[in-house]
């Protein structure tokens, strides 16, 4: 039996542009425009603490990995509760004065099993204005309108009970032109769906490899012709976003990563590897991708890589901010960070910000030779990346979304 629910909102019938536009302020998916980690924002902060440069501060009803995403003064966020996690949490917050807008809360229908370190509000929420699109990794999937009246809703574990929920899924949705692009992998009934952004049915469903995967999805564009690329342990997959059909793929011999995302960059593709950090440059249909360089200087844990004006930087494992030319892959520089680190870096007005999971931010200026201009301390644990909007960050720790801007 289906279980997807549509209901006539207030505004969600409106028709669909064919593609969105953001302002340079937004921060509309996970790692921000096109999930980069970079934004064009300036005048944010170099200090702060619990007590400078803090515009507000708004509780939590409880835990979450998931990152905050702003679009049109609106702050959404997700978040779970209950001995269990089984409460689920779709947060609304003005972007100006942190006055929260409106909650909506459900049960899980799914499992809510997982590893301690991660939580059901682990997949960030994604935007397009008029409305907030929400996953949980019990699978239950929420669409709300700015205002959170509820559009429609679909439990995928109830229209496919084989979905599997063991240690956690992180995976994030992504939007392209009027679809919801959801991926579910999973050691059960795998698959990557073109979900109708305006009704919740399926477009399309591609089978996916049966595994466990925490990657998101990249929606880039390939000679001209969108692709989403998504990534695996087992190698790297490129889909025609309005069918679903796969379009190449690349399994490098030691595997990929199944955390850190890809991110794109001047017509490549930045990856981490199972082994090897590559750089692949995407082939024509049917082709294979030419691997342009790749490097064992760049591997991380958790945290995904950044691209900007022809440089990759990389927080290792080590702690340590490594940037190397993107054409060559030949190392710039190192600047060791505070760390250890869940959370992806973001860079904007000429600097990285990479937050640890003790709630520190290195704030490291990278417009020549790198230097650590501050560490901040909030004293919270911080495993969500951060989000830059309206010459602020927003960090999410597991109590508060603060929000730090020069006032």
């Amino acid at each position: 039996m289906k279980k997807t629910l549509f209901l006539r909102g207030t505004c969600g019938l409106a028709t669909l542009l064919l593609a969105v536009t953001f302002a340079v302020a937004d921060w509309p998916q996970f790692r921000g425009p096109g999930g980069s980690g970079v934004s064009g924002a300036t005048g944010l902060p170099v200090t702060w603490s619990k007590t400078e440069n803090v515009r507000w501060k708004a509780a939590l009803p409880g835990r979450g990995l998931s990152c905050p995403v702003i679009v049109g003064g609106r702050v959404y966020l997700t978040a779970n509760s209950g001995s269990e996690q089984q409460r689920l949490h779709v947060l609304c917050f003005d972007e100006k004065t942190g006055k929260k807008l409106w909650e909506r809360q459900a049960w899980a229908t799914g499992n809510t099993g997982c590893h301690p370190k991660t939580c059901m509000a682990a997949p960030t929420p994604v935007t397009d204005g008029e409305r907030v699109y929400a996953l949980f990794a019990t699978a239950d999937l929420f669409c709300y309108d700015r205002d959170g009246n509820l559009q429609w809703y679909r439990s995928l574990v109830g229209d496919y009970p084989k979905l599997s929920n063991q240690v956690g899924m992180a995976a994030s949705p992504v939007l392209y032109k009027d679809l919801l692009l959801v991926p579910m992998d999973n050691v059960g009934a795998s698959f990557f769906a073109g979900i109708d952004r305006r009704t919740g049915q399926n477009r399309w469903k591609a089978d996916r490899p049966r595994d466990i995967n925490w990657t998101t999805p990249l929606v880039y564009t390939n000679r001209g012709r969108p692709e989403v690329l998504f990534q695996s342990g087992q190698g790297l997959y490129a889909y025609d976003p309005e069918t679903g059909k796969k379009r190449w793929e690349f399994k490098p011999p030691a595997g990929s990563s199944s955390i850190p995302s890809p991110v794109a960059g001047d017509g490549t593709i930045l990856a981490p590897g199972g082994g090897d950090f590559l750089v692949l440059r995407p082939p024509e249909e049917g082709g294979k991708p030419e691997v342009v360089w790749k490097s064992n200087k760049l591997r991380s844990g958790y945290a995904s890589a950044l691209y900007h004006q022809g440089k990759v930087y990389a927080l290792t494992g080590a702690n340590v901010l490594v940037c190397v030319d993107h054409a060559s892959g030949k190392e710039l520089w190192r600047e060791r960070v505070t760390g250890p680190f869940a959370a992806s870096p973001v860079l904007a007005d000429g600097k990285v910000y990479a937050v640890s999971e003790g709630g520190k931010t290195s704030v490291v200026d990278v417009t020549g030779e790198p230097k650590v201009l501050a560490v901040n301390e909030i004293g919270e644990t911080i495993l969500a990346t951060p989000a830059v909007s309206g010459g602020a960050i927003f960090l999410r720790s597991d109590q508060h979304l603060w929000c730090f801007g020069k006032k």
